[in-house]
């Protein structure tokens, strides 16, 4: 075996052992956080950066073949589907009134500047004049 090849192989292992290490601190998060938003943002986070570095480790150990073609391909499309469908989920979840911890104060300044905005169209003038 040569160095170069020997180089690629323990790339090949790191990149799969940390790939593999983003998915089990993942599903670690997924249990041991308290509330759904972190544990959405623990599970996107690593998926992406495990999903990653274990098609990067596969593509090195498969070589210049028709199947790294295929496993670029393949992580073309969850790099693309993971991210949104993790961005459907929690706006479906903040759509239906789940919001996070601390997020009625937020709620409160958006009520605000809706009822100014309602207040300047009635009055014909611009609605930030009053809140600046």
């Amino acid at each position: 075996m040569s160095i170069l090849n020997l180089v690629f192989e323990i790339f090949s292992w790191v990149a799969i052992l940390l790939g593999s290490a983003f998915m089990v601190i993942g599903a670690i998060g997924t249990l041991r956080f308290p509330d759904f938003w972190s544990r959405v943002h623990a599970v996107s986070v690593a998926d992406s950066a495990g999903m990653l570095l274990l098609t990067l480790g596969m593509c090195i150990q498969g070589g210049f073949t028709l199947v790294t073609v295929k496993l670029i391909i393949i992580g073309i499309f969850l790099f693309i589907t993971g991210p949104t469908a993790t961005h459907a989920v929690a706006n479906a979840a903040l759509v239906s009134g789940f919001l996070p911890k601390g997020a009625d104060r937020f709620r409160r300044k958006i009520v605000i500047a809706d009822n100014a905005a309602k207040k300047a169209k009635k009055k014909k003038r611009s609605p930030l004049k009053g809140m600046l």
